[in-house]
């Protein structure tokens, strides 16, 4: 008996994909519809049936809190239906990795998941969102992709959001994993995974109330930046810090006073590469900003960091749970 065709439910969220070229103003802004970039994915009808949502229109740097509560809320109902075998979105890329991630903490489904976008608009040569498109379905109806949480999909690469950033402002292959690599590939429309990812806790979190601030780390920087956020009344601060995690000595009574006043500290590196660690002893090493209460973010960027630490303050976890997360 032939296997029943699966069904994929594709989201369409903006972004470059579905851009021209404005010939007014000479450049690229939102213009294609759902339908027109779908009728671009030439041969799909053999691989999947297709239910598309327009869910916005939206540039990248326009995405809120807000809307990625919605968008999560969204694909959680579409996932339930029984009759919908996976899901990919497409986003704008200069957000992507933090939408992506919000999903990946806030959505918890075996089916898969998969993000898209384009790095080149429906007006340049090389227009690459069909193909990505193509190949994200081609990876949406694989079992191989299940249970894998959500997958970033570009350039033939697969990319688990728990560890992808945009790392190339203009490049095709632009969403790459540092320390690791990607976790699979796609190739003549068959989907190969080299290597698992590990499994992200989920948040249930329907509103966001409590922002987290993100500080990068620079010589010479003291606490002007730190008090302000906490006068500002953040819930939260991630520190983009030096190496393996320091600080100019002059940001030490900032951080201080944050977590005398319970607002959690987390601090990543600002390298692209390598993790987090108390090494160093002296004023402003990362021993003694442990000592303090600040929380150690691993592998994490800055981006992907903040996006964690707000949906664990808004889900209502104490400073000790917050810590066991990261």
């Amino acid at each position: 008996m032939e296997d029943k065709m699966k069904k994929i439910a594709v989201v369409f969220n903006g972004g470059t994909i579905s851009m021209k070229v404005d010939e007014r103003i000479k450049a690229a802004v939102p213009s294609l519809t759902g339908e027109e970039i779908m009728s671009m994915v030439t041969g799909i009808e053999e691989f999947a049936e297709i239910e598309s949502y327009s869910f916005s229109s939206m540039p990248s740097p326009h995405m809120t809190f807000k809307t990625m509560i919605k968008l999560s809320k969204f694909i959680k109902e579409l996932l339930e239906r029984d009759d919908i075998d996976g899901v990919v979105i497409t986003h704008g890329t200069d957000t992507l990795e933090e939408t992506a991630y919000l999903l990946d903490l806030t959505i918890n489904s075996n089916k898969p998941i998969v993000i898209t976008g384009a790095m080149r608009s429906g007006s340049e040569l090389g227009y690459d969102g069909p193909s990505n498109l193509a190949a994200s379905i081609c990876t949406a109806i694989s079992d191989d992709a299940k249970g894998r949480g959500v997958l970033v999909c570009f350039n033939g690469e697969l990319n688990s959001a728990s560890e992808v950033t945009k790392a190339n402002s203009m490049a095709l292959n632009a969403f790459r994993t540092p320390n690791f690599g990607p976790i699979g590939i796609v190739d003549n429309n068959k989907v190969m995974f080299y290597r698992e990812t590990k499994n992200t806790e989920t948040y249930d979190v329907s509103d966001i109330k409590k922002d987290v601030a993100l500080i990068k780390c620079v010589a010479d920087m003291d606490s002007t930046l730190m008090d302000f956020v906490i006068e500002k009344g953040f819930g939260g601060i991630v520190i983009e810090g030096l190496g393996r995690g320091n600080v100019p000595p002059k940001m030490v009574e900032g951080i201080k006073r944050a977590i005398e006043k319970e607002v959690p500290v987390v601090i990543v590196s600002r390298c692209f590469e390598g993790r987090v660690h108390e090494s160093y002893g002296y004023e402003g090493g990362g021993k003694m900003l442990k000592d303090l209460g600040v929380i150690f973010g691993d592998t994490l960027a800055g981006q992907k960091a903040r996006i964690k630490l707000v949906l664990a303050i808004n889900s209502g976890l104490s400073y000790e749970k917050i810590r066991d997360i990261f």
